[in-house]
């Protein structure tokens, strides 16, 4: 009671007021959580009343919301000069309704990444976004930031990287956003990006493997594979590989692999149902560059079922998603055919910030050549 009369909010309502070893704390979102210091647990309900509630309104007039070096929320009354960790809005909480509606229910084609997730607090936890400095990859990186994560942009091109740090920095000033050097296309260079964040010595709580090219025209990278193979799939399949360990010691974690529903419109197998290496990285004379995206992608689906089913027993998970048809992003512009089709397109497509990976679609092991993809992975 000492801590809600320094605030000021030692009036409180019977039927509101706490068990023992029971604490109320606010999201940055202005949601409204429960700590049990004795179980060391927290939930969403008021353990006496099993409301949810929510903070209404803005801070009042000469209060400021600030961070301290251990993430924790707290406010400054500068009129009084005086600092609290509890919300001085939590006098005025809102109910509301404790029935949980269905994910039809709360999103829709409209709902953007910041919608989704509303309430949530990653404070404290570690992600890794790759191509991270533009579309679906951007917003996702910005969402995850906004909330309070400690988020990496993984990108090739450090310049672009470091422009959308300084936007999202342009959001929220506090945000523990970052830019590193990773170039799918390069082997070496993966190996770089995970030995400088192991040096880090932080956890690794999400990886988001989202870089991808698209109609590329044919071509080797240095490591002597075709480019569209190698930074759609094996260049994320490498750099899973080399974080393993940390994603398996900061469990629960989760891998995010996205992946496209172009996966559909292709086979890695020969005619007798064996794996064709050739397809992978095919000759000149053997590609196509939408055929060679869709095999990709089938390696995006085929690679995360594997994963998962290897390290979901160590509390990590691996999903592959689908984004969505209807988008407009800059993927295509390897291609003037594709940029003319995406143009035209645009006025019936959603924008990134609608098309994130809050909202993809999963993609199940439904694939064709599945079971001979375990190639990949060195034997348990």
């Amino acid at each position: 009671m000492a801590a809600l009369r320094y605030s000021g909010l030692d009036d409180t309502d019977s039927e509101d007021e706490l068990p023992p070893c029971w604490e109320q704390r606010t999201t940055k979102d202005g949601w409204v959580y429960y700590a049990n210091h004795t179980e060391e647990k927290t939930q969403w309900e008021h353990p006496k009343t099993g409301k949810r509630k929510r903070i209404a309104g803005d801070l009042p007039y000469g209060w400021e919301q600030e961070t301290d070096e251990n993430g924790q929320v707290f406010f400054v009354d500068h009129i009084n000069k005086r600092t609290t960790y509890l919300d001085p809005r939590l006098a005025f909480t809102v109910d509301e309704n404790p029935t949980r509606p269905t994910t039809r229910q709360r999103y829709d084609a409209s709902t953007t990444a910041m919608e989704i997730l509303q309430g949530r607090d990653f404070t404290g936890k570690v992600v890794v976004v790759t191509g991270a400095n533009s579309g679906i990859g951007f917003e996702t990186a910005k969402s995850f930031a906004l909330h309070g994560a400690h988020v990496i942009l993984a990108c090739r091109n450090m310049t672009r990287a470091n422009e959308a740090v300084s936007r999202i920095l342009g959001e929220w000033r506090k945000a523990k956003v970052e830019a590193m050097t990773l170039d799918l296309a390069l082997l070496r260079s993966v190996q770089h990006f995970a030995q400088a964040f192991k040096a880090k010595n932080v956890s690794l709580h999400v990886l988001v493997c989202n870089a991808a090219a698209f109609a590329l025209p044919w071509s080797l990278t240095k490591d002597g594979l075709e480019t569209t193979f190698q930074v759609n799939h094996l260049g994320h399949f490498f750099l899973v590989q080399l974080l393993q360990d940390v994603l398996c010691c900061s469990a629960p974690a989760r891998v995010v692999v996205v992946s496209s529903e172009s996966h559909r419109f292709t086979d890695i197998n020969d005619s007798s149902g064996k794996l064709d290496f050739s397809r992978l990285s095919p000759s000149k004379s053997d590609y196509w560059a939408m055929l060679a995206y869709n095999r990709s992608k089938l390696c995006n689906i085929l690679f995360s079922n594997e994963l998962h089913r290897r390290l979901s027993p160590r509390g990590v998970t691996s999903n592959a998603v689908h984004p969505g048809n209807m988008m407009y992003s800059s993927i295509h512009r390897n291609w003037w055919v594709y940029t003319l089709l995406f143009t035209l397109a645009r006025p019936f497509t959603k924008s990134m910030e609608v098309t994130h990976l809050g909202r993809g679609l999963p993609l199940g092991p439904k694939s064709p050549g599945q079971s001979s993809f375990c190639f990949f992975f060195e034997e348990d």
